[in-house]
């Protein structure tokens, strides 16, 4: 995905003066921007390094972020890359990393080979017969090849598909090897690793920025300080103790050019004093003007099925989904072909672990969204769409509740004894949506409006603030408002509104 070097981008001020700091610091690190070339790695005096790059939403975090792997990349360092890394120790390498599945598909967007932190801190043990394989793929070798484990059809194949997606699992996968023959199970680290660039590290935990520092030479972070810190920290992000000279700050706004309004009510909420109704009266006056934010009365069933409501308590989630599917008509104790569902996870055993290995691979990993398409080939399995893969169809076992509003006992749909986790996926808590964007979001005011008469505070801004910023700024086209409790009836029929 790295092999095509785009044509730099242009750089704001703040940009390129964060982009001298980074590249003096990779120059330290044996790693020469301008010229693209390395030295060996050494082992003294700079190890564990952390640099950090921080900005509000626009402010262009992930396109300097994009645009250092590809320039790293085009340097000759070697991407470490989700299911597969480089085996010759001597090279210089990097890995792009997130906290999260959902935070690192974002960076997937732009062409850029993300991973999830704990995914690097297990790595992929290949059998003997796909190794060389592997590293014809993945460029480490010139010759093909010669195997009887896969054709020369069936490498081509393989090769194309990498060069299309840089992933080597999904490129095996799709010349019709299945992930449990080439991946044989997952070990704890024990070599360092190069160079890390870290996106959304507001999100990331102390410990997880201890583990990164042991196994890194160079940790470079990119977060925004006005987003929703990890639970438990109490609203402070990992890269506020850090020196000022190891935090660099990007002050221009760049994303969504043409005067957004998103962004506009997003740092809005920056001003000290703005309450709540205040500011909901900005988000009026902007919906009276620009189409691309709209104060709606009730909720869009229909637009549920293609991107959550946002909501801050887990008791207006549980509501929302009970509403969503009254309004589409779907009895209660039922599950329906075309619902949205969240993979909450794995229930596998290590005994099991290549399965779940086969199910990662097809893009089953926690926080990726699903649509139920019906019952599977066997008992308690069923078969989901999981979007954004191309996958036409995954048959799992399954484990999904249907959470029920004002305490009452969850509705288990499908009760596998192991498999995927799946939660209803109409409404998410805006916790659960950082690191996540959509074209079109629907978030929920009354909620917004409860934060608020809560008084709760956060690093010294008031809650309901970074809540209604994290909110707003997943919407990357059109920002809906919802202003009451209420939901229109649904007049798409399920699976009908392209999500099928």
């Amino acid at each position: 995905m790295l092999e095509t070097r785009p044509e730099p981008i242009p750089l704001s001020s703040d940009q390129a003066a964060a982009w001298e700091v980074l590249s003096a610091r990779l120059a330290a690190h044996g790693v020469d921007l301008a010229e693209g070339g390395t030295t060996p790695r050494t082992a003294e005096g700079t190890d564990g390094e952390v640099l950090a790059v921080t900005g509000k939403a626009g402010s262009g975090k992930t396109v300097l972020l994009a645009q250092l792997a590809h320039e790293l990349a085009a340097a000759g360092l070697r991407t470490v890359r989700p299911d597969y890394e480089p085996k010759r120790r001597e090279a210089r390498s990097f890995a792009v990393l997130a906290p999260t599945n959902k935070a690192a598909s974002v960076l997937q967007a732009r062409a850029v080979p993300a991973t999830t932190i704990h995914r690097i801190v297990y790595t992929p043990v290949y059998d003997p017969d796909f190794e060389e394989i592997a590293e014809w793929i993945a460029g480490e070798r010139r010759e093909k090849p010669s195997t009887e484990v896969m054709t020369p059809d069936a490498l081509d194949r393989a090769k194309a598909s990498f060069e299309s997606h840089g992933s080597v699992a999904s490129a095996l996968a799709a010349a019709g090897v299945r992930g449990s023959d080439f991946i044989t199970g997952w070990k704890r680290r024990d070599e360092p690793l190069d160079i890390a660039l870290v996106d959304e590290a507001s999100m990331l935990e102390p410990r997880q920025l201890e583990d990164l520092r042991e196994i890194f030479g160079l940790v470079i972070l990119f977060g925004d300080p006005a987003q929703l810190a990890p639970v438990g920290e109490r609203g402070a992000m990992v890269f506020d103790g850090l020196p000022d000279d190891r935090r660099l700050r990007l002050e221009r706004i760049h994303r969504q050019a043409g005067d957004s309004p998103i962004l506009d009510l997003a740092h809005l909420l920056g001003r000290e004093g703005l309450d709540f109704e205040a500011f909901e009266e900005a988000v009026r006056e902007r919906a009276a003007k620009d189409e691309r934010v709209v104060i709606a009365p009730r909720a869009d069933a229909d637009l549920m099925c293609e991107s959550p409501m946002l909501v801050w308590r887990n008791k207006t989630r549980l509501r929302l989904i009970a509403a969503f599917r009254a309004a589409h008509g779907i009895p209660p104790e039922s599950l329906v072909p075309g619902e949205p569902l969240i993979c909450d996870g794995l229930e596998l055993p290590l005994k099991r672990r290549k399965e779940r290995i086969a199910l990662e691979a097809r893009g089953l990993i926690k926080g990726a969204q699903a649509i139920y398409l019906g019952p599977g080939s066997k008992p308690a399995y069923q078969k989901v769409r999981i979007l954004g893969t191309g996958e036409p169809g995954v048959n799992v076992g399954s484990i999904i509740q249907i959470e029920q509003p004002d305490g009452a006992e969850p509705v288990l749909v499908s009760a596998a004894r192991m498999g995927a986790l799946f939660l209803h996926g109409a409404a998410v808590t805006i916790h659960k949506a950082q690191g996540s964007q959509w074209p079109r979001v629907q978030v929920f005011a009354p909620d917004l409006w409860a934060a608020s008469r809560a008084g709760q505070i956060e690093a010294g801004l008031p809650l309901w603030k970074r809540l209604a910023y994290v909110a707003i700024t997943r919407a990357e086209r059109e920002l809906i408002w919802v202003t009451r409790a209420m939901i229109g009836r649904a007049t798409t029929p399920l699976g009908g509104s392209g999500t099928e």
